[in-house]
């Protein structure tokens, strides 16, 4: 069955570069304030970056949508694209939990909206699919919502392509988020090629690699077990110094344009054919400010040439964790 044909069509406030509101929620990063958090959403917006990512689960209490709600007051509410993703909680202990039952979905919607003092969503993901729930039925809640006036359009995330063509075909699609960056790029095999084919919008996250593209990591970095980066090959040994070098490339690149290494990653990810928005995690002001550069970036031919031939040259990149 083939999917409803529904295009991407957002308000003209959202923005190609979106700032992606887990981090601001603290449970992965220590010492994040409230008063951090709201001062990073609000920079992000008066810097003209006005998509806006988090999800009922970015926070024990929902820290990251309080924080928007915060930096949103006095603000028009059409000022900024608001997307937000139900299906995953947390209970004790910090477990985190899949659910995709129609009725947990609509709750945590509904808890989204009052958390975050809107009526409505731009756009609403299903978080991630529940192995227990087939996905359909997680499509059809959150149609629902759409139909109720809740979101105006409906994504998922964290699928793999079989699971995205199920769900579109149950319910209007407009957007698919996914992880994807200059040394992850799977996505540009089958699951890019279908989203541009069916006209849903492929919007990313980890453009940087949590940092490792941002061209500020030392070649002696250690990363210790409170760090989840430290799972990842990509950060490990061999595989790491060989990032590193590809880093180095972009750096002889931003030197040339007379930009920063994360203007020109982050420029290359938002040129790149069917992506529609990418998102890059901040936890204060400075943070938004050092991303700005990439709104007015713009990858020339041989800039893009250079990036191919680093990637070749990198060769083949390491997954995304090691394997326990």
């Amino acid at each position: 069955m083939m999917p409803h044909p529904v295009s991407l069509t957002a308000p003209p406030t959202m923005s190609r570069l979106g700032l992606g509101c887990w981090p601001l929620a603290g449970m992965t990063r220590h010492g994040i304030t409230r008063d951090d958090a709201i001062a990073t959403v609000a920079a992000a917006i008066d810097a003209g970056i006005t998509h806006l990512d988090t999800a009922y689960c970015y926070g024990e209490q929902g820290e990251s949508e309080r924080a928007i709600r915060s930096a949103m007051e006095g603000r028009p509410r059409e000022s900024v694209f608001l997307a937000s993703k139900c299906g995953i909680h947390w209970e004790a202990g910090r477990q985190q939990t899949v659910d995709g039952s129609p009725t947990r979905l609509v709750a945590e919607a509904e808890e989204s909206l009052r958390r975050l003092g809107t009526d409505h969503l731009d756009l609403l993901y299903l978080h991630a699919p529940d192995p227990s729930i087939p996905i359909e039925e997680s499509a059809g809640a959150l149609a629902q919502l759409v139909t109720a006036g809740k979101t105006r359009s409906v994504g998922c995330s964290n699928v793999s392509l079989e699971q995205l063509q199920q769900f579109a075909a149950a319910c209007p699609t407009s957007a698919c988020q996914m992880p994807y960056n200059m040394l992850q790029r799977s996505l540009e095999e089958r699951f890019l090629p279908w989203c541009q084919l069916h006209a849903i919008g492929l919007v990313v996250y980890w453009p940087l690699m949590k940092g490792l593209l941002a061209g500020t990591m030392a070649r002696d970095r250690q990363f210790p077990q409170s760090d989840s980066r430290h799972k990842y090959p990509m950060f490990q040994g061999e595989e790491f110094q060989r990032n590193l070098d590809f880093v180095d490339a972009l750096a002889a690149i931003a030197t040339r344009l007379e930009t920063t290494i994360p203007a020109v990653v982050l420029s290359w990810t938002m040129q790149r054919p069917g992506i529609s928005s990418v998102l890059f995690g901040a936890t204060m002001p400075s943070q938004v400010s050092a991303n700005v550069p990439a709104l007015t970036c713009t990858l020339d031919a041989p800039a893009l040439a250079a990036v191919d031939e680093a990637y070749r040259a990198r060769g083949p990149v390491a997954g995304r964790r090691a394997v326990r």
